[in-house]
């Protein structure tokens, strides 16, 4: 397409969503009063930027950075540590954290993001299988776009057989339909509870953070975990991930964090906190910004004829953007046009490999400042029919507008 026709349908497609940024903008300042006020009621200092070294006893700054994000998400308590490397061992440690040998989890979103397939069922790598711990899964009933928890069977498993957790993922995954939203997670939660008590609620809840004006946490969610280098981490975080929830809980996946002697008492960063302090504070402007990247998007593809998410009149519960290309070249080209509209590697030509986790070679576009980090502009897809690609992120919103007219650019005849 164009220059300066692509620049015309942007510049329309973003006054036509006025009412969708009036929305995210509301969430925004909701949630970073939020977040100013677990600073102030943790009266983080800026000796808490300071690292330690060792064995980390009495780290302040890592303390009280676990104590500020836990009031953000509306939960008791929280490990938050720069040695968590994914959200993928952030899951991981939710899960080993409280599952025991006999124990059944089950998923209630269907089957669980890719990376977790190891985790859960993997061989000789010391999988939740391994360790005698059996799973079973529920799919999601799909009523159109909107994702459906299937309560007839939780019922049944419930009732049946004696289940230590329910595990749920907020975000789509490599899925053709809406994320899931935290209401809809709280009248799962209150189902559940009310068959059996016991049992706990365990969330994933990447690229889902400060999205609404609640967490899974504010609804009863027992554990959540997440990655830095998404949405909480405000594109400032470095590396790290956490899990937070309810406080015997989460002392128990500090445990095996670190070892069952030792749990959250040590720990040390020499780096200091600083970057996880300020990303933190700025995530839920950053999450704005990439919300409003994700409509604009879905908008500006929607208008040429192709099947996007979130389409016009929907709300987002991620901060995804699904869009379905018409064939696996497109869909290279699209990636290929993100990277060359990045800050950083744009000289570089993404191809698919086999990467790490995945059933399928994917592609991976994502020139950012901090490596892999999904709340920076990217765009990624498996190999595969019906070549769908996964755009998140942004920074700034103007960085994404520059990127959409970039790519119709490379797509579009």
């Amino acid at each position: 397409m164009e220059r300066n026709k692509a620049k015309q349908l942007v510049d329309e497609c973003i006054a036509l969503l006025s009412e969708e940024f009036a929305v995210i903008d509301d969430i925004a300042l909701f949630n970073q009063e939020k977040v100013l006020d677990a600073f102030r009621k943790n009266a983080v200092q800026a000796r808490h930027f300071a690292g330690s070294t060792g064995y980390g006893y009495d780290d302040a700054g890592r303390d009280t950075l676990s104590a500020v994000f836990a009031d953000a998400l509306g939960a008791e308590s929280a490990v938050v540590s720069p040695m968590i490397t994914a959200g993928t061992q952030a899951l991981s440690l939710m899960l080993f954290g409280v599952l025991r040998p006999g124990d059944l989890f089950v998923s209630v979103s269907g089957k669980p993001y890719d990376t977790l397939s190891d985790v859960i069922s993997g061989e000789n790598c010391g999988s939740l299988k391994e360790f005698g711990v059996d799973f079973a899964k529920i799919d999601l009933k799909i009523d159109g776009l909107t994702p459906v928890f299937d309560y007839d069977a939780i019922k049944e498993i419930l009732t049946s057989r004696k289940v230590k957790a329910v595990f749920v993922g907020r975000s789509r995954g490599y899925e053709w339909r809406s994320a899931i939203s935290v209401e809809q997670i709280g009248e799962m939660i209150a189902f559940v509870k009310k068959i059996s008590p016991e049992t706990l609620v365990l969330v994933d809840n990447c690229y889902g953070e400060f999205v609404e004006k609640t967490e899974p946490t504010d609804v009863g969610a027992d554990l959540i975990a997440g990655s830095l280098i998404k949405n909480i981490g405000g594109g400032i975080a470095p590396t790290g991930g956490y899990i937070a929830g309810k406080k015997q809980l989460v002392e128990l996946v500090g445990r095996r964090l670190t070892a069952p002697s030792l749990g959250t008492e040590v720990g040390s960063y020499e780096g200091g906190y600083a970057r996880f302090y300020q990303g933190l504070f700025l995530a839920p402007q950053v999450t704005k910004n990439a919300l409003k990247s994700a409509f604009l998007f879905a908008k500006v593809y929607e208008k040429l004829g192709f099947d996007t998410l979130p389409r016009t009149g929907m709300r987002a519960y991620d901060i995804v953007t699904s869009i379905r290309m018409h064939g696996a070249k497109q869909l290279t080209d699209f990636c290929e046009a993100i990277q060359s509209v990045s800050p950083v590697d744009s000289n570089v030509i993404p191809v698919p490999w086999a990467m790490p986790g995945y059933q399928h070679d994917v592609i991976m576009a994502a020139g950012a400042f901090v490596q892999g980090s999904s709340i920076e502009l990217s765009a990624d897809a498996p190999i595969k029919e019906p070549y769908i690609v996964y755009v998140q992120g942004a920074l700034t919103f103007e960085h994404a507008a520059i990127a959409v007219r970039e790519t119709l650019r490379s797509v579009m005849p």
